[in-house]
């Protein structure tokens, strides 16, 4: 089958960068593109006419909610009531269970993968919060997960989340972290069985990888295990680190090194793996404010970072810098990690963090960032055939409109949809050939149904917080609304 897509704008590849072609078409055959250009003059099976928009390589995002957000309710609160959104030593020891069951679960996912396809995102690895788990994922759910992302074609980089500790809040008041070996075992195992099970499915669009929580959840034993089986089975690690100064202080106090060092000894520190934010190196100004070497160290050892910047924001942080990250040789993909799994409104976000950063408005590199989303992204992946519109590559393409009175007067394409727009302007999602949206619309799905179900699963999840308070504080008084809530 021969498919022929032709916009206004379109974001091709040339000579190792990516190039604007106006009123240019791609040309792809089954999952594989054959032409990017303006002028194809072969037949075709397929012909869609994008008008106004910005064709260009699918989204790629290392670090994507796949779950209900939990950032909308706990990225406002200071220190006395973030403590309460934590487990308590009393939920640790006698109370830990799951909040939802295993059915509503793989709701949540198909909710989460369904905003993915709608955002313009085609290749993911998964991020959900364990704080609502008796402990963290398990094979059979994430093997559900896989099912769900095949019938939607997504490409999905896929395993459970394993952890041996978890962070809490001690009844002196202060964050730790307890763990169970026993739970930290079998997480391991079940990370080992999906492998298997990933391989087992001969299918290009699931791959398995090893996705461990927080590098502070883990203990050496288990982070050298991931090490080993990562370059038996040559297979990626993601793990979430340098992302914090609790997460710094815990591990200085339990293995008296720096969390990179911590990773350097474990064995991880190589081309296979990603981590996620990145933000607290030693040039960060809450670090030391200097680079001391640790930039260095990441670019020799070939790791990839997966840059969140806009839920970064959210929470108070950002990159110091991503121009500082990039010329020190270090390869960086995006992630979005919360809700909205927007790259676009991320990229945003990104580009004027940087500018203020560096005092200099020119220091938004909107092409570093783009790049970042698709090509950087295929890197961190091992996949030169990702995350560009080439002949030889792989059929992963996203449009999004440009045609609305709204968006404004035209200028750069990228800088349009970027300044202007957001990702919700995604009109067109493929995947290996597959088209998994429309014009909004994805085959087989009811989005009023998961609007409300969506909701319902949410409100769920917010109740149960007042379980684990240590303060057991209703959930009125652990999330206070903006503005005081009267009843006429």
């Amino acid at each position: 089958m021969i498919t022929k897509i032709t916009a206004r704008h379109v974001l091709g590849h040339e000579d190792g960068g990516h190039v604007v072609l106006e009123d240019a078409c791609v040309v792809y055959r089954d999952d594989t593109i054959e032409f990017v250009g303006r002028e194809y003059r072969g037949s075709v099976d397929i012909e869609r006419h994008l008008g106004e928009a910005l064709l260009m390589p699918g989204l790629i995002d290392l670090d994507a909610l796949a779950d209900v957000d939990h950032l909308l309710l706990d990225s406002w609160a200071g220190p006395e009531l973030a403590a309460g959104y934590q487990w308590s030593e009393d939920y640790f020891r006698n109370r830990r269970a799951d909040v939802f069951t295993a059915e509503e679960r793989q709701q949540i996912r198909e909710y989460a993968l369904i905003q993915l396809v709608l955002h313009g995102i085609t290749t993911y690895m998964p991020i959900a919060s364990e704080v609502h788990s008796g402990w963290a994922e398990t094979f059979g759910e994430m093997a559900g997960v896989a099912g769900t992302s095949r019938r939607l074609g997504l490409r999905g980089y896929l395993g459970p989340a394993y952890r041996g500790g978890v962070n809490v809040l001690r009844g002196d008041g202060e964050r730790s972290v307890l763990f169970d070996d026993g739970e930290g075992a079998a997480g391991f195992a079940d990370a080992v069985r999906f492998l298997d099970f990933a391989s087992g499915l001969a299918d290009p669009l699931v791959q398995g990888v090893l996705l461990p929580c927080r590098i502070e959840t883990l203990g050496s034993d288990l982070l050298k295990a991931t090490a080993q089986l990562s370059a038996e089975r040559d297979v990626l690690v993601r793990l979430h680190s340098l992302q914090g100064l609790v997460e710094r202080r815990i591990i200085q106090d339990a293995h008296g090194v720096t969390p990179l060092e911590l990773i350097e000894q474990a064995g991880l520190l190589n081309e296979r793996l990603l981590i996620p934010h990145a933000t607290y190196t030693d040039r960060n100004p809450a670090v030391h404010g200097e680079d001391r070497g640790e930039l260095a160290k990441l670019a020799d050892s070939g790791v990839s970072i997966v840059h969140c910047p806009l839920t970064s924001m959210r929470y108070g942080s950002t990159l110091d810098s991503f121009g500082a990250y990039r010329e020190a040789g270090i390869n960086i993909a995006l992630g979005t990690d919360s809700f909205p799994p927007d790259l676009i409104r991320g990229i945003d976000a990104g580009v004027q963090l940087a500018k203020i950063l560096a005092g200099d408005t020119g220091a938004g590199d909107v092409a570093g960032y783009f790049d970042a989303a698709t090509l950087g992204g295929a890197r961190a992946l091992r996949r030169p055939d990702l995350g560009r519109l080439e002949a030889g590559a792989q059929a992963d393409l996203v449009a999004f409109s440009l045609a609305d009175f709204r968006d404004g007067v035209r200028d750069d394409p990228l800088r349009t949809l970027l300044l202007n727009g957001t990702a919700r302007q995604a009109v067109l999602s493929v995947v290996a050939g597959r088209t998994l949206m429309a014009d909004g619309e994805i085959d087989g799905v009811d989005l009023g149904y998961w609007r409300r179900r969506g909701q319902e699963l949410f409100d769920k999840m917010k109740a149960a917080y007042t379980l684990r308070d240590a303060s057991r504080r209703t959930t009125a008084e652990l999330f206070p609304p903006v503005y005081a809530r009267v009843e006429r």
